[in-house]
């Protein structure tokens, strides 16, 4: 009996599996989206001062956002912690200039928490809004509302909480000199940050639905389109300060080693080439007067001295004390008259400048934690000095992130903000740029000038469009006179910015409990008929 002739058969080659577009709209297997995760984290961070790479904000927000479609609670968690580390670690990395690299490590490690607990109620609104919504009014107008809303939430809380939280690394922060940077004066900081991510979203789904993103690809050039269209809040004038912004070059940091009065001098001698010039206001840095004038009888001689030869007032910075409170104060020194008044930090960094709940933190990490020396008491003076008629806000160098102390000097009649720092623990990483970008928003938003006095730089003076009136370079001294205008213009987003920053995160959290509810009645009644 012979054999049957065996067909001749070439080798099938099998391809890996990839994920291909069409697959998109479930989401990616969980090694890519890590992988994206961590680009889209360091492709936001790159958005930001130093490299200042706005336009990346775009990419890399839709980035973090599509990882998360298709993922349960620990999956969306781990993206999400991924995404959060890969952007603050490398946004905040200044830290380590001097701090080394716990601090560093403990700040972005607490944020990117934060972060993954907020990736979590995305990935939770992506799946129950993908079962549930149906139709472009659903999948292209309602879900990336509330998607929107939960990551401005998420900045919304951490920017609060907890010990006063940490507003840095906003998503509107990356767009100071952007063209939709303008947005900040009518819909505020939050309702910059909302109007990203929300294009982000329209961004992912028209990428994920072929068909109904069709809708999409329409709808995302007409909303950008739209938002480079609105144009700037205008702004009027009230008049003008003349003043003289001072940066003295001084090694100010934590673990710098300096004889008492050294940084007084240093400022001093930067101040001493102005002696004769008609002004109406010397703005010192944070900390330039180390040694305390309300206690130290030279210190107090040689702003005596400044005021006289300027015959103008002088806001200095200091450390005060009263009994056993100690303060990171401002003081506004009169000519012949001293202290005329004094605005106290109101909110002093938490685990920088002091140690809150002490007796729990401090046996956690105790080597970590005796680098702070001293606990800042809290400030409860208000934010607004007096100068001649004009009112001008206080924002002691991190005050400026703060949207709760913006509100309070704007709403106490703020026409300029004085908004001395010492950034001289960073050295010449990305920190001091990063903060003269959020100054420079926050002169858009309120519509008022801002003064960033440091005593290493970057000291500039903003107008209130969010130009550059003035600069000095870092690591050098040197000083600013100009006329500063003056502004007693409301905006839109001082007037409604906290209802949006609240609208939004309250149609991120309603609109997710929503879909669970809605999602999870159509399996009942879909499990009821079968």
């Amino acid at each position: 009996m012979t054999a049957p002739a065996i067909p001749d058969r070439k080798p099938v080659l099998v391809a890996p599996a990839v994920v291909a577009p069409s697959e998109w709209r479930s989401g990616a297997p969980l090694w890519l989206a890590a992988f994206l995760a961590a680009a889209g984290g360091v492709l936001n961070a790159v958005a930001f001062p130093g490299p200042g790479w706005w336009p990346l904000v775009f990419v890399g927000t839709p980035l973090i956002l599509f990882t998360l479609i298709g993922r349960r609670i620990w999956g969306a968690l781990l993206v999400g912690l991924i995404a959060g580390f890969a952007f603050w670690g490398t946004h905040i990395f200044w830290l380590t200039v001097y701090l080394g690299a716990v601090p560093w490590l403990a700040l972005a490690g607490l944020q990117s928490i934060f972060f993954a607990l907020g990736c979590a109620l995305i990935a939770l609104a992506w799946r129950f809004g993908d079962s549930f919504l149906d139709g472009a009014a659903g999948r292209i107008g309602l879900l990336p509302v509330i998607v929107a809303g939960l990551w401005t939430l998420r900045e919304t809380v951490t920017s609060n909480w907890p010990y006063g939280g940490f507003s840095w690394g906003r998503l509107a922060f990356s767009q100071s000199e952007s063209p939709f940077g303008e947005l900040v004066a009518w819909v505020g900081v939050s309702g910059l940050s909302f109007l990203i991510a929300w294009v982000s979203v329209l961004a992912v789904q028209a990428v994920r639905e072929p068909v109904r993103g069709s809708r999409s690809l329409r709808l995302l050039p007409i909303a950008v389109i739209v938002m480079i269209a609105i144009p700037p809040f205008p702004v009027s004038t009230t008049g003008s300060i003349r003043i003289a912004a001072v940066q003295g070059d001084s090694d100010a940091g934590l673990f710098a080693e300096y004889s008492p009065g050294e940084i007084l001098q240093d400022h001093l001698a930067a101040t001493e080439p102005l002696y004769g010039e008609n002004v109406d206001l010397v703005v010192w840095p944070e900390n330039s007067s180390d040694l305390n004038p309300l206690e130290v009888r030279r210190s107090a001689s040689a702003l005596d001295r400044v005021t006289e030869r300027m015959n103008a007032p002088l806001v200095t910075g200091t450390i005060t004390t009263d009994g056993d409170d100690v303060y990171n104060s401002l003081l506004l020194w009169g000519n012949g008259t001293g202290a005329i008044d004094q605005y106290d930090k109101i909110h002093p960094v938490p685990f920088a400048e002091y140690i809150p709940d002490r007796d729990f933190w401090y046996p956690l990490a105790p080597d970590l934690l005796s680098m702070i020396p001293r606990d800042y008491t809290v400030g409860t003076r208000d934010n607004l000095f007096d100068v001649d008629d004009v009112r001008a806000g206080l924002a002691i160098c991190f005050d400026i992130v703060d949207d709760n102390l913006i509100r309070q000097m704007i709403g106490g009649g703020a026409e300029i903000i004085l908004a001395p720092t010492n950034n001289a623990d960073f050295g010449r990483s990305d920190e001091s740029v990063q903060q003269l970008a959020i100054a420079r928003l926050r002169a858009v938003e309120t519509g008022r000038s801002v003064v960033n006095a440091s005593t290493v730089g970057i000291s500039a003076i903003i107008a209130p469009d969010g130009s550059t009136i003035a600069s000095l370079p870092t690591f050098t001294p040197g000083s600013m006179i100009q006329d500063v205008p003056l502004s007693s213009t409301t905006t839109l987003a001082t007037i409604v910015g906290r209802g949006i920053e609240l609208a939004a995160s309250a149609a991120g959290l309603a609109g997710l409990a929503a879909l669970v509810v809605g999602a999870t009645i159509v399996r009942r009644r879909r499990g009821f008929r079968g």
